[in-house]
């Protein structure tokens, strides 16, 4: 998983047998012991000087002397990471583990994965990959079983398949698509307009987009959209984004054309979403400030276009997600009043708090969506980490469950008010993605699609057992392993986890989970506080000055892992991205003897700094800022960066990172493998992948994720006794 945009808005071929993948896995006759593994004593890490800077924080100088790394541009960092990635290249090249893992990825990965069915007017939209496709193609029908037509394949959009389809809307009645491409896993977006019975596009090109969907209005003459100012040359990646502006495009002009609906100059840190209602009567803009669930709501009645923006709710008091509208009723899922949300309705007229109704209260589950279908209800919510989905009235009362297939994750339920049947999708660690239709007429079932991936999942289980944090927290521990597995502390195991911005981590199948799985190992996700697994409650219990408890929680999930002899530390792997590459960082810095190998990936590492670049201002209200002096004195604590001791042996560790993330530096990650291939003691490799043409993760083309997991897997492999 990664950190979340501002404002809310995731081995071997078959001509092995089953017993060598178990024998790689287990140690017994391992390439990882034989003398074709790669000598880290030998190990000769490229120069990387040392310059005399620091900062005072309050009275406290803080060394900084990688900062010249921070400079991703420069011709010193781009040969830096040359001599880096030459580095881990030639050992994971060494590695007997890494073409087989490669090949066991890609025949995982080639299965059709389908997005589910979106029908405007009267054509149907869809995204398909036929397996290895770098990136999924756009598809319409006119119908779910007549032929179907490719409406637009990102694939051609580059050679090497870094440029993404980042987003797409079409109008109400279907004829037009707006649509949105990200080069190179960078945030920033730009919009085009497609003529859907053509396949054409319009002359239309909106740029600088970023944190911003395209909201059409009614008529489909025009979109909504927010955007920043084009940054300076040299800085698209690494500048920081303020005063984000909303603006009115209308089709057929240039973007200097296009009307400035909303902006607040006076409070820099705001950014707006726009959406418009179904009738076409209401823009509602959700107002953001950074990437707490806090947010305040505002409209515009577009059945009288001269009338300005106005409030609707005010405060940053509590998260509010628009869910629908009927005439001046306007619909909010919210946490206001209700850690585990509630949906409540409001007059836009009339929208004083004392007028609010609750119309479905409080669940035992936590509310993840609500989408409104005729005059009923669909909400889907989180027990745990575990997915469950209902019907309730218009009035909220309780209608009936949503019959699953399983224990795991379920997403969808959306369509127009008048739409006669909705779309649904099940997974969990071990099943992939099965779409499902149901006929609102009756609410039948069926399976619209359901992938066939070369994976026996049925020869594997997930359990739910709980470790016990350091102040007695209970923590739960999802556990996949294959059915009948032996407790004998020997199995290699790889231990993930996220732990922040409210973000819930539930059962999904990956087929690089399901490689790590294939070859013998336990995967194991941690529900950490931090999350929004069980509310705000849980969320708050591990941001700000309470982040600690993230780390305790992780650590006691490692513990309890090898005290059940799952596990032991020797064969005890970890692996977090973005706030979790930090959770990772933080975890291997404050214990590292618990560890046999670490992957920290595209992590936030230097926590006195991060808030100077591009987005990370919006992550204050999570972490703090070194610019106020208690939270100074919390950050610095456990800011994976400054917690490296000098003459330490650290497990052995293979920092991930891209050269075009423009969401968490590359710079973090630099300065973090230096630091540590300095203080490194002892044999274990301290090594840094540098993925070219690539960024946060969303958008990254097939090939480049096969052959980064195969590489993940294959380091793990190579240092787990």
């Amino acid at each position: 998983m990664l950190l979340v945009c501002p404002g809310r808005s995731a081995l071997f071929p078959a001509l092995f047998t089953a017993t060598f993948s178990i024998s790689v896995a287990r140690g017994d006759d391992n390439p990882s012991t034989s003398s074709a593994q790669p000598d880290s004593k030998t190990m000769d890490y490229p120069d990387t000087a040392r310059q005399d800077v620091s900062d005072d924080y309050h009275g406290t100088v803080v060394p900084d002397p990688y900062r010249w790394l921070e400079d991703t541009e420069s011709e010193q960092t781009a040969q830096w990471v040359q001599a880096q990635n030459q580095l881990t290249q030639k050992y994971l090249e060494a590695l007997p583990q890494r073409e087989p893992l490669r090949q066991r990825l890609e025949e995982l990965w080639n299965y059709e994965r389908y997005g589910s069915p979106t029908l405007r007017g009267s054509t149907y939209f869809y995204s398909h990959n036929d397996g290895l496709q770098d990136q999924s193609v756009l598809y319409k029908t006119e119908s779910l079983d007549a032929p179907r037509q490719v409406l637009l394949d990102p694939n051609k959009l580059s050679d090497d398949g870094t440029v993404a389809l980042a987003g797409w809307r079409p109008t109400d009645d279907g004829k037009l698509l707006a649509y949105a491409t990200a080069d190179g896993g960078s945030d920033w977006r730009t919009y085009r307009v497609r003529d859907v019975a053509s396949g054409e596009d319009l002359d239309d090109e909106v740029k600088w987009v970023k944190f911003s969907g395209a909201a059409w209005n009614a008529d489909g003459s025009g979109f909504y959209y927010g955007r920043y100012q084009a940054p300076a040359e040299g800085e698209e990646l690494t500048g920081t984004n303020y005063n984000q502006k909303l603006y009115f495009h209308k089709l057929g002009t240039s973007q200097n054309e296009d009307v400035l609906v909303y902006e607040r100059p006076d409070h820099k840190e705001w950014g707006f979403q726009p959406e418009v209602s179904e009738d076409g009567r209401w823009l509602i803009i959700n107002n953001w400030k950074g990437s707490e669930p806090q947010n305040q709501i505002f409209i515009k009645d577009l059945t009288q276009p001269e009338t300005p923006v106005r409030e609707l709710i005010t405060g940053f008091d509590a998260e509010y997600q628009f869910v629908a509208s009927d005439e001046t009723t306007m619909y909010f899922l919210t946490d206001h009043e209700a850690p585990r949300r509630r949906l409540i309705a409001l007059n836009a007229e009339q929208p004083q708090r004392d007028g609010w109704q609750e119309v479905i209260a409080q669940q035992e589950e936590v509310l993840e969506s609500v989408h409104l279908l005729g005059d009923r209800f669909f909400t889907v919510g989180l027990k745990g980490a575990i997915g469950v989905a209902r019907i309730h009235s218009l009035e909220g009362q309780p209608i009936k469950a949503v019959p699953l297939p399983g224990l795991g994750t379920v997403s969808g339920f959306g369509g127009r008010r008048d739409a006669e049947e909705t779309f649904f999708t099940f997974t969990n660690y071990v099943t992939p993605p099965s779409i499902y239709r149901m006929d609102l007429s009756d609410d039948s079932i069926e399976l619209w699609r359901q992938p066939d991936v070369d994976f026996a999942g049925d020869q594997y289980e997930t359990k739910q057992a709980f470790a016990t944090s350091k102040d007695g927290t209970q923590v739960p521990v999802l556990i996949t392993q294959r059915k009948g597995l032996q407790r004998d502390g020997t199995n290699p195991t790889l231990l993930y986890a996220y732990g922040g911005f409210n973000i819930s981590i539930t059962p999904h199948f990956s087929p690089a989970i399901a490689g790590w799985l294939d070859a013998g190992g336990v995967y194991v996700v941690a529900t950490l506080r931090g999350g929004g697994e069980y509310g705000r409650e849980w969320h708050e219990a591990g941001m700000q000055d309470r982040k600690q408890n993230v780390f305790d929680d992780f650590i006691a999930a490692a513990e309890y892992l090898i005290e059940e002899k799952i596990t032991r530390k020797e064969s005890l792997g970890i692996y977090g991205r973005s706030n979790g590459g930090l959770l990772v960082g933080a975890a291997m810095t404050q214990r590292p003897d618990l560890f046999a190998a670490c992957l920290p990936a595209v992590g936030v590492m230097d926590m006195l700094r991060f808030h100077k670049f591009t987005i990370g201002w919006a992550w204050v209200g999570e972490y703090g800022s070194s610019d106020d002096a208690k939270q100074f004195e919390t950050l610095v604590k456990y800011s994976p960066l400054h917690n490296i001791r000098p003459d330490t042996c650290y497990p052995a560790t293979m920092v991930i990172t891209a050269d075009r993330d423009d969401r968490v530096v590359p710079g973090h990650s630099f300065k973090f493998a230096a630091a540590l291939q300095a203080a490194q003691s002892c044999d274990n490799p301290a090594l840094i992948r540098i993925e070219t043409r690539a960024g946060h993760g969303a958008g990254t083309p097939v090939s480049k994720s096969i052959e980064q997991y195969a590489d993940m897997w294959a380091f793990l492999l190579g240092n787990l006794k």
